[in-house]
């Protein structure tokens, strides 16, 4: 097995962006999820629209394209992206109580996009946060990770939760 290294360090062990100029456009596509746990009271309210703030539903996936959208200049070392397609989704779990956020971001290009669909996660958990934190401040934002990625020289991977879940 090959030694593992950090790719965004250079040989002086100097933080470095990544040269992607030689590498070959594929298909890229990454998934990241995150939960907002809540009182089931508040997910109630949520689910009935009665939050002065709004319809965090739409409010929440905006943030989190919008979010995607500007990684690279929130993470310092992502390259800056033709995305093609993000999808936030944010559906009720009532077992959590609360919100499961799930971000799909696609591209066909020389990096992955990871870091966008975990920023859009994110960031989407922190917007229905501060929507609801008026009815409920003990709100937590958990499990933000990617679930899966495909394309490029590492090819497709799926955390082994999410694999042992399907």
């Amino acid at each position: 097995m090959s030694e593992a290294r950090l790719t965004h360090l250079d040989p002086g062990g100097a933080a470095s962006m990544v040269d992607v100029g030689g590498k070959q456009a594929t298909r890229r596509v990454a998934v990241a999820e995150g939960r907002v746990a809540m009182a089931a009271e508040t997910l109630r309210t949520i689910e009935a629209g009665n939050l002065k703030k709004g319809d965090v539903f739409g409010a929440a996936r905006i943030a989190g394209i919008m979010a995607a959208k500007r990684t690279s200049e929130l993470v310092p070392l992502c390259h800056p992206l033709l995305l093609e397609k993000i999808d936030v989704s944010i559906e009720p779990d009532p077992a959590l109580p609360g919100l499961l956020v799930t971000a799909t971001v696609s591209l066909t290009g020389k990096t992955g996009v990871e870091m966008e669909a975990l920023t859009a996660a994110s960031v989407a958990c922190l917007t229905i946060y501060d929507m609801a934190k008026a009815v409920d401040r003990g709100m937590t934002i958990t499990g933000v990770c990617v679930v899966e990625k495909s394309g490029g020289r590492s090819g497709d991977w799926t955390a082994p939760s999410a694999a042992a879940a399907t």
